[in-house]
């Protein structure tokens, strides 16, 4: 299933392709689709020292952004793609305006383009615009950067994010994912398509941090869900259901003991008096 999102993707990526670059062969076309996929790295950590220019034309290393505890949800996108990249993102802030977390407070997110022509003015428009929709403030801890190809294709290498130029078009093909990398570094999940359930992205920051964000109530919701790899999100649990189900009736029970002793010990009260 998981494969079957990667490849409509990637056709989706392609379909103006076909229309702009009819010299272009069916053999070479599928050579670029099949090489456009996510090979998942989880457990494999980011190199700290990679450098980018972010949207302010600052030079930034990635490594720092992972020093104060925070997960990081990770994007790469381009921000000239008016097709596939402009749904994910738009798939993305939807999501974002449904989670009541805070990206600055309990995460951030680093979006990077994958194109080493795009520079910091193109990103910094693109960030104004999608914090403007987002409706939270421009302080938002959504970060847009660009960077030179080695260091984009390292990036890509780190999170397994298979992607192909078509130098007719002038356009990329990509998978879309979105990855969740832990406070120090390490890749540890991925969610695909470019629509997501804003409760699979809070489980996914929970897990990435190791439940150091998230309350009390998260964890225990989170408990009736796990991930499905032949999917690509989270889906419930029958002994997770049940068992939250048990700890409801625990507590409804528990309530309804205390009122009825309150109940009693007030009767008592008054008729001694």
């Amino acid at each position: 299933m998981r494969n079957f999102v990667l490849l409509i993707a990637a056709i989706i990526t392609f379909c103006p392709v076909a229309y702009a670059a009819g010299e272009t062969t069916i053999a070479e076309r599928g050579a670029a689709l099949k090489s456009v996929t996510v090979d998942e790295q989880l457990g494999k950590k980011i190199n700290p020292n990679l450098i980018f220019t972010s949207e302010a034309g600052e030079k930034v290393r990635i490594g720092d952004y992972f020093t104060d505890g925070k997960p990081v949800l990770l994007t790469l996108n381009y921000y000239s793609c008016a097709t596939l990249c402009s749904a994910q993102l738009n798939g993305l802030l939807s999501s974002l305006k449904q989670l009541d977390w805070t990206a600055g407070k309990e995460f951030r997110i680093i979006t990077v383009s994958i194109d080493p022509k795009e520079k910091p003015a193109l990103a910094q428009s693109k960030r104004a615009n999608y914090l403007k929709e987002l409706g939270k403030g421009d302080k938002i801890e959504w970060h847009f950067w660009v960077g030179d190809r080695s260091q984009i294709k390292s990036l890509a290498n780190s999170v397994g994010f298979r992607y192909a130029y078509d130098p007719i078009a002038k356009q990329y093909a990509h998978p879309a994912v979105i990855s969740f990398v832990s406070p120090i570094g390490v890749v540890s999940r991925y969610l695909y398509g470019i629509q997501y359930k804003a409760r699979d992205m809070k489980f996914s920051l929970i897990e990435a941090a190791e439940g150091r964000v998230g309350t009390v109530v998260d964890k225990v919701i989170m408990s009736c869900f796990a991930y499905d790899y032949t999917v690509g999100k989270y889906t419930p649990t029958a002994f997770g259901i049940m068992r939250l189900g048990g700890l409801i009736s625990l507590l409804c029970l528990t309530a309804f003991t205390l009122v009825m002793w309150r109940k009693e010990l007030t009767g008592r009260v008054w008729s001694e008096k």
